[in-house]
């Protein structure tokens, strides 16, 4: 059982409450500073997520980045007043928008995920091809485990 278990609580709890999270956004916010690029990295998920599958509703794209209406809302807004993203009519439901990489956000997704692998390099530097696997695989596990039902 779990309880038997040797395990580090006080890594286990930083991961819960955050920090690993937080210490990796800081990072990257610092190093797209240090690149010149005026993105957050809340932004560069969007960014990310609509280059994979562009014209999503707000909400597909809250339920992809894991945030409320409202902080969505707000990234949203932000991005639109930087030329990032547009919002279009969605012609199949006229309560909600599409949203739309422009060419200039697509520009700034390439730009920053450059800055974010390096991020990434800098966060998983020691580890081996093997310990990555592995702790993909675990954190997929415990996600799959606590993620919430489709809505």
């Amino acid at each position: 059982m779990i309880m038997e278990m040797d395990f580090d609580v006080s890594l286990i709890f930083a991961m819960l409450n955050g920090k690993v999270f937080t210490a990796i956004n800081r990072k990257l916010q610092r190093n797209f500073v240090r690149s010149g690029l005026k993105i957050t990295p809340e932004q560069w998920t969007v960014l990310f997520y609509l280059s994979e599958q562009d014209m999503i509703t707000q909400r597909q794209l809250c339920d992809k980045v894991y945030k409320d209406k409202p902080s969505m809302t707000r990234i949203i807004d932000t991005m639109e007043t930087n030329h990032l993203v547009e919002r279009k009519s969605n012609t199949e439901d006229r309560r909600s928008n599409l949203i739309h990489l422009t060419p200039h956000g697509y520009a700034m997704k390439d730009r920053a995920e450059k800055i974010a692998l390096i991020t990434l390099r800098e966060a998983l530097r020691g580890l081996g091809l093997t310990d990555i696997s592995i702790s993909q695989e675990v954190l997929r596990r415990v996600f799959e485990n606590i993620k919430e039902d489709k809505r």
